[in-house]
Order: structure tokens, then C-alpha cells, then sequence
């Protein structure tokens, strides 16, 4: 079966870290790009980090570059988010998404561009 699922999320206090994981099954992770996204309440989704296929390449938005990071394992076949020096408007249900293209820049971060998404997980950042 073709799926991402993700687990890590919680509750944290500001200031806390969590990881995030990405666990793909029925293909390989390093043949597509996978980004991130959260959707907070009343927000629309938005785009916050990508890792592409192949050489690792990643994307971060302005507003978590430098306290997030995006990864990769092979042999685990799955994509991380560390999150670091969390912040209470960081607080929402992260999803992780396949992208069926190389990404080159922040402009791969529109939700039409994926094929496949998971269910979410509920990060809370307590102030």
C-alpha cells in the first residue's frame, strides 16, 4: 500500500523541540521530494520545508529556517522534522506530502504539485 504516515507530534512548552517522522511505505523515499506542511486553526496549509529526491537538497520558509530541519533516511525509508526553539504560532497538524518532481526552490511548496499526503499529526506549543 502507498502511504505517508506521520507520527512525533504533542504538546511542548515554548522553547521546546520535537521530531517529527515520515514513514513511507510502497515506495522509496529518495526517489521523490518530500515537504512538510501545517495547517493551523482558521489558516490555510501552508508549505514550510522540502527535501528533494536524490541528493538531499532542502527548502526551508523564512519563518522556521534555522530552527527546523528536514531529513531523510534510506534505510528507514522515512523524513524527519526536527523542530527546535518552538514557538507558540508553530502550534498546528503537521502533514508530510509526496512530490512527484525535483524541487529547485521554495515555489515546489503549493499543495496542488502533490500526489500523496498523510493524515497529520497535532503539534501543541504551550506559551
Amino acid at each position: 500500500q502507498v502511504q505517508l504516515v506521520e507520527s512525533g507530534g504533542g504538546l511542548v512548552q515554548t522553547g521546546g523541540s520535537l521530531r517529527l517522522s515520515c514513514a513511507a511505505s510502497g515506495f522509496r523515499v529518495n526517489y521523490y521530494g518530500i515537504s512538510w506542511f501545517r495547517q493551523a486553526p482558521g489558516k490555510e496549509r501552508e508549505g514550510i520545508a522540502c527535501i528533494s529526491s536524490g541528493d538531499g537538497t532542502t527548502y526551508y520558509v523564512d519563518s522556521v529556517k534555522g530552527r527546523f530541519t528536514i531529513s531523510r533516511d534510506n534505510i528507514k525509508n522515512t523524513v524527519y522534522l526536527e523542530m527546535n526553539n518552538l514557538k507558540p504560532e508553530d502550534s498546528a497538524v503537521y502533514y508530510c506530502a509526496r512530490l512527484p518532481l525535483y524541487p529547485t526552490g521554495l515555489w515546489v511548496l503549493r499543495e496542488d504539485l502533490y500526489d500523496l499526503w498523510g493524515q497529520g499529526t497535532q503539534v501543541t506549543v504551550s506559551s
